[in-house]
């Protein structure tokens, strides 16, 4: 009995003077930033990358899991949901149309989104203290140059509520926390809407990202992408067909084509209405691919075309796009749109939130705006989401142990120091 105290005591110490808190072992690593695409172990040590290397020694970990088989990337970057839920406000993406993050992202491997305009400078405030700051999936945003946000029609198109002063103030406030300005759903002629958005991103040093709303021979495409955005701002719903992407052939159009020479980033932004697969198709088989991937995430788009992030991802694999492609522009691409440059990869010192991903094959469909189907043949799985270096979600167990190697009278399992739900509800994160 003394000496299996004396060797329980033992491999206790052994364990608490771990290098590693949590060891991700024999994975196949995908970061885009630093160019790697190998089977790698991922080491993570209070809530950061650790290590990277091709065999980290199990015995330096408190925790290991097997990974073989399945992908390491990035917790996952979407910077287009809406997330501004819990108001009660009715067809209003402050309020009905907004789900919360936390139980549409770890699911799916995503880490970290932007809001897209949901609030503006008059509410954003309520979003952050409603959602921001008790989600623990990073929330960011986008501020709406409407300064009553996305509330539907008699809000979004009040050309008075559009001011870029009280806008550029409201995000030099929470720099870092607001990520962009937003402009969404105009229909009028006017140029307003853009040159004040464009005008709060200046003053507060960010990126403008544009739903060009109803298209308007008095504002033609070309000349917002050629003229009033400036390089690094986001043109989002870029497959939609809606407002002059595609030429007479089908393939992009000039103001597409000279945008993105300009600079102008091309965001997918699928949504529920703002994805073709006939405007999709032809322009990636031009060469025109999104520079970052995202979902326009919300409670129609949740339930019709778009499902989730993995889903937009997999039909870029079915379009033909490889998979180290489609990772990079689900993180670090998107990362470095909104200037968070310390997301979207797995460097040294980076926060260690980590998506570990299953490629299924076989025969599956993918739908588009319109209910068309095209079909695939490979289907991205989430087994693992780990956010701030602890396990928030684990859709096999692989990270747990078997009932039957456990005492007979075993109780809650896990440990702080790499499961995040130990002692839950934990203490809200820091973004």
């Amino acid at each position: 009995m003394r000496n299996y105290g004396l060797s329980l005591l033992l491999a206790t110490c052994a364990f608490a003077q771990a290098d590693y808190d949590l060891l991700l072992k024999g994975g196949h690593v995908i970061d885009g930033k630093n160019h790697l695409s190998a089977v790698r172990d991922v080491a993570i040590k209070d809530g950061r990358i650790a290590a990277v290397a091709a065999d980290i020694p199990a015995s330096q970990a408190f925790k290991v899991v097997n990974v073989g088989g399945l992908y390491v990337t990035p917790g996952l970057v979407d910077i287009h949901v809406h997330v501004y839920a819990g108001t009660g406000e009715r067809r209003s993406y402050a309020g009905d149309l907004s789900v919360y993050p936390d139980g549409f992202t770890f699911r799916n491997g995503v880490t970290s989104v932007a809001d897209a305009g949901s609030s503006g400078w008059r509410n954003f405030e309520d979003f952050k203290d409603r959602v921001i700051d008790r989600s623990r999936t990073r929330v960011l945003a986008f501020i709406n140059i409407v300064g009553a946000g996305m509330r539907g029609g008699k809000f979004e198109q009040n050309i008075e509520d559009m001011q870029a002063k009280p806008t550029a103030e409201m995000a030099l406030k929470y720099k870092g926390l607001i990520v962009g300005v937003k402009s969404a759903h105009f229909a009028g002629p006017e140029w307003t809407p853009y040159e004040q958005a464009v005008e709060a991103g200046k003053i507060a040093d960010i990126p403008v990202m544009i739903d060009y709303g109803a298209k308007r021979v008095e504002r033609p495409l070309y000349d917002l992408l050629t003229r009033v955005l400036r390089p690094g701002d986001i043109y989002t719903h870029c497959y939609s067909g809606l407002r002059g992407e595609q030429d007479d052939t089908k393939g992009p159009s000039k103001a597409m084509i000279e945008g993105r020479k300009r600079g102008i980033i091309f965001d997918v932004g699928h949504g529920g209405g703002s994805f073709l697969w006939r405007v999709a198709v032809p322009l990636m088989q031009a060469g025109f691919t999104p520079d970052s991937i995202s979902t326009d995430l919300h409670v129609g788009s949740m339930n019709a075309g778009m499902k989730d992030m993995l889903n937009v991802m997999d039909k870029f694999l079915a379009m033909g796009m490889s998979l180290d492609d489609v990772i990079v522009r689900s993180t670090w691409n998107p990362a470095r749109e909104i200037k968070h440059e310390e997301l979207g990869n797995l460097s040294v010192g980076a926060p260690a939130d980590v998506a570990v991903l299953r490629v299924e094959n076989g025969r599956f469909g993918f739908v588009d705006m319109y209910g068309a189907r095209m079909d695939g043949t490979q289907k991205l799985i989430c087994e693992l989401t780990v956010r701030n270096g602890k396990v928030v979600y684990d859709l096999n167990g692989i990270s747990r142990q078997r009932w039957d190697q456990l005492p007979p009278d075993y109780g809650r399992q896990g440990n702080a120091r790499w499961d995040g739900y130990a002692g839950y509800p934990a203490r809200r994160q820091q973004h």
